[in-house]
Formats: structure tokens, C-alpha cells, sequence
């Protein structure tokens, strides 16, 4: 019996026995660490190259999934404590910020402590039984699809892989693009007389960008959006020179520290994190690409000790780094596999001071999701939950009766902003509409969710278990997405934003009601 196959039947059983609320005294935090040994099987079993015996780790590593996406901050580890004699953690996380510390070092573990499993008392019987129920329910899946190539010549050439929170970002038809031009050309008239007008305001440019933003002039209206260069026309060349300036003097400033020992760790896991954020995506596969990213999230870690480098923060770069781009490549380059070194260095600066700049912008309206404990996200949740209380009792029970936590799908959306549920062309859709709102992008983005949530209420009524619902929710099939569904949820969030956001009681169920 080897060593993979014993690890395997002990973390999975372990993870059987958490969530059976047993009394295991097994740390949550190593379910973080188990959730990277069954990332490879899983990728397999998704594409079908494993033997069917196997094929049960699928639905294992869906569930772990759920836990995987908490964003743990660079700091010392429970690890590291343990030896120094300072922290002795047996118990399951019983709270939010317990399960929030106690996965921070799910990076330091080495593979020989998960052979230690003397102080574990495992029911083989439930054990067996489980990995049986979950073999018994793929045993059907066809045998055409147990048998792949297991070969991948390049990212390029697996353009239509898929796996959960990553959706293919640049999968547009030629069909689908013409159509968007021909929509956006009625645009670029109106866009070009607030843009160049010396008297426009704010509120003329966010009426403007709710329904979409013309690429050609997307990133311009991005800055101003963002709150990074003024409305005032006179003062915008100037001010972006500057703040251009100021971002390289930042990298002077600060990027020389990243090798000190106190901020070591936080460079350590910014580096760690930019090579997955997009693994499907050829362009930010580029060394020179990944260089630009950590210098933007470590000069911003160094400017916001309050919460420094949170994972999450990272995949909010990507769109703001891809609209820029598009302003100074030919239109009709092929941004996936653009070579950003063939820039000149003066476009590739410009390009990573303005994504700096837009990115401390956002951060600055949902910072309170990345300090400690996290609790911006803790209350969107909340929110989220209630909200769908309100509007669709039935899905929300169905959600409850099956033991699904909202906590366990929606952080990850409101971590990511929902990056990783959608393709990337659709995010920036997304955002054109999002940056627009004058109350706020973390505001509206609640009723995103909801909408996002609501969209997909019929399918999920008809799965019958808890991991049938979360496989749904971890994987939702966005892959062909375009402008069209976008904007159905946009216009559904407004609906629902337009209800609740000025009467906050709605939002109470009837049970907490006297």
C-alpha cells in the first residue's frame, strides 16, 4: 500500500469527521494543506485520466475547495509557534478568526507530518463506507471519458480547459466580437464628447459607463473612474505624469526591502501566488509580467501595514493590467499570448504605475475585507444570506435544508470580486459597470452577487445533496459568457439594489422580526 494511497484514505476520512462535527482532535488547518495534495488527482479525475477507483477524490476535492480560497495573511505560522512552545492547537477552528489564523501556514508543512497519525482515532467503517458511496455515485460516469491524453504540450494548446474558479478569460467567437464592435461604435460618439469636454462632470461619465465602456477608450475612462487622475481636463496629463513618477519612486523606496526578514514573508507569498492566480492564461505566465505583479502588490503591502499582502488581492490586479495593456498593443494583436517584453520599457512602465494606482484606489472602498479577521467579507456574507432570505425563500431553504453554508461559496466571491467565477473579458464588463456606481463598487457588488446567485436558482434546486450543490457553486459552467449575460446581471443587481440598499430592514428575516 503506498504511501499517497494511506495519506489519501486519512485525509479524506479526516475530512468526513470535521465536517460530521465529531470530536477528532485534528487542526483545521491541515484541511488547507490536504487541499493541495488532492489538487493534482483532481485535475485528473476532472479530465478524466484516472483510473476509476480514483474518481472519488473528485467530489473530496470540491468540498476541501470551499475552505481553500480563505486568504491567509504572511505571518508567523501555528506551525512555528507549536515548536517554540508558545501555541498548542488540537481542536478544530471553532470560529472565523481561529479558522483564519489556523490556516496561515498551510505553505511551511512538509509531507512527513502527514504520516503522523498516531494520536488519531479513525472509524474504518465509516471510512470504507464513505469512499464507497462516493465510488458508487461516479461508477456511472462513461467509459469514454476515463480515457485522455495525459500529455499537455503548452497552455496555448488546452485553451478549452476548465477548472473550478478558473474559467477560460479570452474565449470570445469572431461572431461575438463583431457584434460587440458594431454595439460599441454607436458608443464611442457619446464617450468622445464627455472625455473631451472641459465642463463634463463625474455623474455624466458613470451614466456613460453603466451599460459598457468602448475599448478604445476604456482605460482613460478607467482613471477617471478610479478616482486616479481628475475629471478636469486641463489638470489630467499632468497629474498622471506625476503619479506615474511617484509609483517608481515607491519601487525605489521600498522593493530593496522584500529580501529583509521582516518582510520576507510577505514577498515569499506574493511570489508564491502570482504564477496560480491564472494558470490558463499564457500572458501572465510571462517572467516579465509576474515581475510587474509583485512589484504592484508588494509596494502596496509596504503602504497598507494594516492588512498587508492578502491572498485574493493578487487576482484583482488582472483586470485593471489588461485594459491598460489593451491601450497600447494594435487592436487586432492576440492579448493571450501578446509578448509584453517587445514593449517599449516607457509603455510597460506606464502600464504597471497605472495598475498600482487603480488597484490602491479599489482597495481603499473594501480594505476592511483584508484586515484582520476579514470583516467586510464576514458581512457581505451575512448580507448576502439575508438578502436571498428575501427575494427567493425557496433557494435559501433548499441551501439550508443541505447544510450549504453561504460562507463556504460566497467568500471567494466576495474575496475575488468574482474573478474567479467569470472570464476575464466578462470581469471587465463587469467593472466598466461596477466602477461606475457613485456609492460604491463593494456596495453594489453585494447585489452582484445576489443576482450572480439567482441566476443559476433552478439548477441548483434540482441537485439533491450537499455535494452536488457544492460542486455547482465551485464550478458554475460561465465559460462561454459574454457581454449579454453580464449585463442581465447587472440589470438584476440595480433591480435589487434599488429595493434594498435604502431599507436595510428589508433585509431582516421574519424570525428575528418581534
Amino acid at each position: 500500500m503506498s504511501c499517497h494511497f494511506v495519506r489519501s484514505v486519512f485525509f479524506v476520512t479526516q475530512f468526513v469527521f470535521v465536517f460530521l462535527n465529531t470530536s477528532i482532535p485534528i487542526a483545521t488547518w491541515r484541511l488547507q494543506r490536504t487541499n493541495l495534495f488532492f489538487q493534482g488527482m483532481y485535475r485528473d479525475c476532472r479530465e478524466s485520466k484516472c483510473d476509476l477507483g480514483s474518481r472519488f477524490f473528485y467530489v473530496v476535492y470540491v468540498s476541501i475547495n470551499a475552505y481553500s480560497d480563505t486568504s491567509s495573511r504572511a505571518s508567523s505560522s501555528p506551525r512555528k509557534e507549536m515548536i517554540a512552545g508558545n501555541v498548542h492547537r488540537n481542536t478544530p477552528a471553532t470560529s472565523f478568526d481561529d479558522f483564519q489564523e489556523s490556516v496561515s501556514d498551510a505553505w511551511d508543512l512538509g509531507d512527513d507530518e502527514f504520516c503522523i497519525i498516531s494520536d488519531v482515532k479513525i472509524s474504518k467503517k465509516m471510512a470504507q463506507s464513505t469512499a464507497a458511496s462516493v465510488i458508487n455515485r461516479h461508477r456511472t460516469q462513461s467509459a469514454d471519458q476515463v480515457i485522455q491524453n495525459h500529455q499537455i504540450s503548452s497552455i496555448t494548446k488546452n485553451a478549452n480547459r476548465s477548472f473550478p474558479g478558473h474559467p477560460h478569460p479570452f474565449l470570445e467567437s469572431a461572431q461575438s466580437r463583431k457584434m460587440n464592435e458594431d454595439l460599441q461604435s454607436g458608443k464611442m460618439e457619446k464617450f468622445n464628447i464627455v472625455l473631451n469636454s472641459a465642463n463634463s462632470t463625474m455623474k455624466e461619465l458613470e451614466e456613460c459607463s453603466w451599460h459598457g465602456i468602448p475599448p478604445p477608450v476604456r482605460a482613460i475612462t478607467w482613471r477617471l473612474l478610479s478616482g486616479y487622475i481628475p475629471i478636469n481636463l486641463d489638470k489630467r496629463t499632468s497629474t498622471l505624469k506625476r503619479k506615474r513618477e511617484e509609483y517608481w519612486n515607491l519601487v525605489e523606496q521600498y522593493y530593496e526591502t522584500r529580501h529583509e526578514e521582516t518582510h520576507q514573508d510577505t514577498f515569499r507569498q506574493i511570489h508564491i501566488d502570482i504564477p496560480r492566480m491564472s494558470p490558463l492564461i499564457a500572458l501572465f505566465q510571462q517572467s516579465i509580467v509576474q515581475e510587474m505583479f509583485e512589484r504592484i502588490l508588494y509596494i502596496w503591502a509596504m503602504r497598507h501595514p494594516a492588512s498587508g499582502y492578502v491572498q485574493g488581492i493578487n487576482d484583482l490586479v488582472t483586470p485593471f493590467f489588461v485594459v491598460f495593456l489593451q491601450e497600447v498593443i494594435p487592436s487586432d494583436s492576440d492579448l493571450d499570448t501578446h509578448d509584453v517584453s517587445k514593449l517599449s520599457e516607457e509603455d510597460r512602465n506606464s502600464i504597471e504605475a497605472d495598475s498600482f494606482w487603480c488597484l490602491s484606489k479599489l482597495l481603499d472602498g473594501i480594505q476592511d475585507n483584508y484586515t484582520f479577521a476579514q470583516p467586510g467579507i464576514q458581512n457581505r456574507v451575512r448580507q448576502l444570506k439575508e438578502l436571498i432570505e428575501r427575494v427567493d425563500v425557496e433557494l435559501h431553504q433548499h441551501l439550508v435544508r443541505h447544510e450549504v453554508d453561504y460562507l463556504q461559496f460566497s467568500f471567494r466571491w466576495m474575496n475575488n470580486l468574482l474573478m474567479r467565477e467569470l472570464p476575464l473579458l466578462c470581469t471587465v464588463r463587469l467593472w466598466d459597470t461596477c466602477l461606475a456606481q457613485s456609492h460604491g463598487f463593494a456596495d453594489f457588488h453585494l447585489y452582484t452577487c445576489a443576482a450572480f446567485l439567482l441566476k443559476w436558482r433552478n439548477p441548483l434546486l434540482r441537485q439533491t445533496d450537499f455535494q452536488g450543490l457544492m460542486m455547482m457553486l465551485q464550478n458554475l459552467p460561465t465559460q462561454s459568457w459574454s457581454d449579454e449575460e453580464i449585463g442581465e446581471i447587472v440589470a438584476e443587481a440595480y433591480q435589487l439594489h434599488y429595493m434594498f440598499s435604502n431599507a436595510p430592514n428589508h433585509l431582516q428575516s421574519s424570525a428575528s422580526k418581534p
